[in-house]
C-alpha cells in the first residue's frame, strides 16, 4: 500500500491558493482514477482507491500546513507503513511555474508542511515538487503562497494536474521516468508536424518577363545615341 499525501490548508478560503496545488494533485487523481468519497480520519480527508496494481491511500492533512506531519504519522502507523511508502505533492518556490520534478528523501527546504512531516516521520519519503515560481524576494514569499493562482497560470496549472494524474500509475509503481514522461506530453507536448518554420523552404518567385519591344529599327538607333 501506498500513501500519497497533497499538501495544503483546508476550506474554501485556500482552495486555489499556490499553497494547495498538492489537494489539487490529489483531487485530480482521485477524480481520474475512480477513488471512492472522500472521508474524515487521521485528522485528514482520505479517499481508498488502486493506481495500477498498487492499493493507495489519498491523504489531504486538515491540520493546516506547519502540523501536516501530524496527520501523515497517524496514517502511515495505522497501516504499518515505512516512510519509503509515502510519496508527498507539495507546491516549490524553487521550480518555475508548470515545471514538475521528483524527488527521493531530502531536505525541507524551508517549506512548513515538509518541515512537519520530517518531525513525525523522518526525511525519507518520496516527494513531487510542483513548481509555482518564487516572487523574488524572501518577505514576499509568505503572502505569495498564500494567494490565489492568477488567471494567466490556468493553462499550465491545468496541464500539470493532468499530467500528473495521467503518470499517477506508474508513480504508484515506483517508475518515476515513466510518470516524467506522462507529465512531459501535458507540460511539454512534442510538435505535431515533422517540420520547423525554419525548416521550411520557400520557392523563389520567377522574375518579370520583359515587355515586347515594339520601337522600329530607326527608333532604336535613335535611342542609343541619347
Amino acid at each position: 500500500m501506498k500513501l500519497f499525501v497533497g499538501l495544503g490548508n483546508p476550506g474554501q478560503k485556500y482552495a486555489r491558493n499556490r499553497h494547495n496545488i498538492g489537494f489539487m494533485a490529489l483531487d485530480r487523481i482521485a477524480d481520474d482514477h475512480g477513488f471512492g468519497p472522500w472521508k474524515s480520519k487521521f485528522q485528514a480527508e482520505i479517499a481508498e482507491g488502486r493506481l495500477g496494481s498498487e492499493k493507495v491511500l489519498l491523504v489531504k492533512p486538515q491540520t493546516f500546513m506547519n502540523r501536516s506531519g501530524q496527520s501523515v504519522g497517524e496514517a502511515m502507523r495505522f497501516y504499518k507503513l515505512d516512510s519509503t511508502d509515502v510519496t508527498v505533492f507539495h507546491d516549490e518556490l524553487d521550480l518555475a511555474p508548470g515545471k514538475v520534478r521528483v524527488k527521493a528523501g531530502g531536505g525541507h527546504a524551508g517549506h512548513n508542511g515538509l518541515r512537519s512531516i520530517h518531525e513525525h516521520i523522518s526525511p525519507a519519503y518520496d516527494r513531487v515538487r510542483l513548481g509555482i515560481g518564487h516572487p523574488g524576494r524572501k518577505e514576499m514569499v509568505s503572502p505569495y503562497v498564500l494567494s490565489d493562482f492568477a488567471k494567466v497560470d490556468a493553462d499550465w496549472l491545468e496541464d500539470v494536474l493532468q499530467g500528473v494524474s495521467d503518470g499517477a500509475d506508474h508513480l504508484a509503481n515506483g517508475d518515476g521516468g515513466k510518470f516524467m514522461n506522462a507529465v512531459a506530453l501535458r507540460t511539454a507536448p512534442p510538435r505535431s508536424s515533422k517540420t520547423t518554420a525554419s525548416e521550411v523552404k520557400t520557392t523563389p518567385k520567377p522574375a518579370p518577363e520583359p515587355e515586347p519591344d515594339n520601337r522600329s529599327a530607326m527608333q532604336k538607333l535613335m535611342d542609343k545615341f541619347k
